[in-house]
């Protein structure tokens, strides 16, 4: 037990010390920016769902981020997102020291995450003679250390303050706003194929067994939002494409299906050149998602 303590109270440690964020470079920048300032609070489902989007919707997805984190939706303010960010300039004003913006220091990570701590004690000389500046935080009777082992600014959370922190987060779990639980992102199985006079089209088959329909009465039923955006060399969208496919079936007849696909064939209108496609598909029975990238060459 002890053992399983140890790797979990350091897997928290690396997750809290670690400032670098992996963001996709291809990403417009104010999709990078989005990414950069909720790195503390994005799950990788979301970044994964997020980096894979069509940027027509990132906008609706940044709202929804925002939507399912308001502890309050009756009213007009967003309480979360207000303090996120209210935190964050202070931050930047309390920790100018070290050589990055104070809201990505250790200092403002902790800060954001938990709100300003109950009494902070400072060091700048070290706590002894031998020392490093050092600033102690505490949170009711958990203490928080942070150490300038370099002597420029840079205060680092020390490894031993992991603990402290597992058992602070913990107990706040119970405060912070419920987000509900995500589906799964899966791939949309999708592929080019040849057409007629040398056109391509762009072909989907997906197993009956694995699209969820929703009982109305004595059927079953969904619709399949598929959106489809094709890009130049360049980035430039130069078609899109969107439609409703509806499915229903009786209940007796489900059995009928098993083993079966649903096949949806959309002839490409592009013009010569290297396109990038990117797809995805909604189930309005379960809201779950699919997407897809892929590239097509037209002769």
């Amino acid at each position: 037990m002890k053992r399983q303590k140890l790797f979990y109270f350091l897997g928290l440690y690396l997750l809290l010390t670690s400032c670098a964020l992996r963001v996709n470079q291809s990403l417009d920048p104010e999709s990078r920016e989005f990414l950069s300032k909720v790195r503390y609070i994005i799950t990788k489902s979301e970044k994964k769902m997020f980096e894979q989007l069509p940027p027509s919707k990132r906008a609706e997805f940044i709202e929804e981020f925002w939507k399912k984190r308001d502890p309050d939706p009756e009213t007009e303010k967003n309480e979360f997102k207000e303090t996120y960010f209210k935190r964050m300039e202070e931050a930047n004003l309390l920790f100018r020291d070290g050589n990055e913006p104070g809201w990505i220091q250790d200092r403002g990570r902790i800060y954001i995450l938990l709100g300003p701590p109950t009494s902070r004690e400072t060091y700048p000389r070290g706590i002894t003679f031998y020392g490093r500046p050092t600033e102690i935080w505490y949170y009711g009777f958990f203490p928080i250390w942070f150490i300038d082992e370099a002597w420029n600014g840079t205060y680092r959370l020390t490894p031993y303050s992991a603990q402290q922190l597992a058992e602070i987060m913990s107990a706040q779990m119970d405060l912070k706003p419920r987000i509900p639980a995500e589906k799964p992102l899966t791939e949309l199985p999708a592929e080019i194929v040849d057409q007629a006079e040398g056109k391509k089209a762009l072909r989907l088959s997906l197993p009956y067994n694995q699209i969820w329909l929703e009982a109305k009465g004595e059927k079953l039923a969904t619709v399949l939002t598929l959106s489809i955006e094709a890009r130049d060399q360049q980035g430039a969208k130069v078609w899109e494409y969107k439609e409703d496919y509806s499915l229903e079936i009786e209940k007796s007849q489900l059995a009928s299906w098993r083993g079966q696909k649903y096949e949806i064939q959309i002839p490409l209108a592009l013009s010569s050149g290297t396109y990038e496609l990117v797809l995805e598909m909604r189930s309005s029975a379960d809201n779950s998602r699919s997407i897809k990238r892929l590239f097509v060459d037209i002769k």
